[in-house]
């Protein structure tokens, strides 16, 4: 009897509910005209951004494409006559792209990152693939200040061995045998 009791009770507290919503007036977005303001950390479309200078920052490391679970991630290193290394292409496949922002956390450079940009549907799935001229901006995205080459250490147009930011100069390797 009182299993009957609580399904009844159970059922009345349901239609009850129902009941309630009923009356209300109904909470409608409409989409195109009103877009809910996201969060500030939400990621969407990926972009490739520039140093301060101008300059790509994509030293092709391939670390992101390794870091992607999905694989949606290829590109092919090349080196300037400056010493810089840089990406002769890069490729997103967005229809693959899960959005997990390992990418981004990869990338040593600050090159990749992710937008709160969401709406890329195509009826067409070869429209989502992305080519390095479609990725690239003409900004530094969310690191203002950071350019990979003042700290690398590497011998280029912004400096040589020991001449970089915080870098100490070159240890003479047979100075140091006994």
């Amino acid at each position: 009897m009182a299993e009957a009791f609580e399904a009844l009770k159970a059922l009345a507290t349901g239609f009850a509910t129902t009941f309630v919503h009923l009356f209300r007036k109904p909470i409608t977005e409409e989409y195109p005209e009103y877009k809910r303001p996201l969060p500030e950390r939400t990621r969407a479309r990926i972009i490739l951004t520039r140093d301060p200078d101008g300059n790509e920052r994509c030293v092709a490391c391939y670390l992101c494409s390794a870091a992607c679970p999905v694989s949606c991630i290829s590109m092919q290193s090349e080196k300037k006559e400056n010493g810089r290394r840089y990406a002769a292409w890069f490729r997103i496949n967005f229809a693959r792209c899960i959005y997990c922002g390992l990418c981004e956390e990869a990338c040593p450079t600050s090159a990749i990152q992710l937008t709160p940009h969401f709406e890329t549907c195509e009826r067409d799935i070869l429209k989502l693939v992305y080519e390095k001229e479609d990725l690239l901006v003409d900004h530094s995205g969310k690191d203002k200040e950071y350019c990979f080459y003042k700290y690398a250490g590497i011998a280029t147009d912004v400096g040589g061995k020991g001449e970089h930011y915080k870098e100490n100069k070159p240890v003479n390797i047979k100075s140091n045998m006994p």
